[in-house]
């Protein structure tokens, strides 16, 4: 799972923050040393971690992803999560830099190279295969 849109959300009372719903390896820098950590919701002003053991509330953190660095406070916690309020807001797209949507069609022509079964005519293809033996290259039949 990449990042989902950017959405508006009530957080807490009144105050409202742009956030990322994302699955994302993190680690938290802890008093007690660094702990692994799935970075699940991302904003401006914090986030939300899932990580065991979790730090207790009010302790101060680390939040690392990728060279991003930013010291948090604990502002709560629950069942193998936290939640990170940021000494100062970040630019939530330095942490999403490497994310990139491609969808399956921009996949399948970034990543597949047409063989020369799709493109060439029998009379073609039999000239490759001659060639290919001439220089040394096999290929199995119905490959090419």
């Amino acid at each position: 799972m990449g990042v989902e849109n950017f959405s508006t959300e009530a957080v807490t009372g009144t105050r409202r923050a742009k956030r990322a719903r994302v699955l994302l390896a993190a680690r938290l820098q802890t008093p007690s040393g660094e702990i692994d950590a799935r970075l699940r919701d991302l904003s401006q002003k914090g986030a939300l971690v899932e990580c065991v053991p979790v730090p207790p509330v009010g302790s101060e953190v680390v939040f690392m992803r990728g060279p991003i660095t930013v010291p948090a406070r604990v502002a709560w916690s629950g069942a193998g999560r936290v939640g990170l309020e940021f000494h100062h807001m970040i630019d939530e797209n330095e942490v999403l830099v490497q994310l990139k949507r491609v969808t399956n069609m921009q996949n399948r022509q970034r990543f597949r190279r047409p063989g020369i079964k799709e493109t060439a005519s029998e009379k073609e293809r039999a000239l490759a295969s001659a060639w290919g033996v001439q220089v040394g290259i096999t290929l199995p039949e119905g490959e090419f």
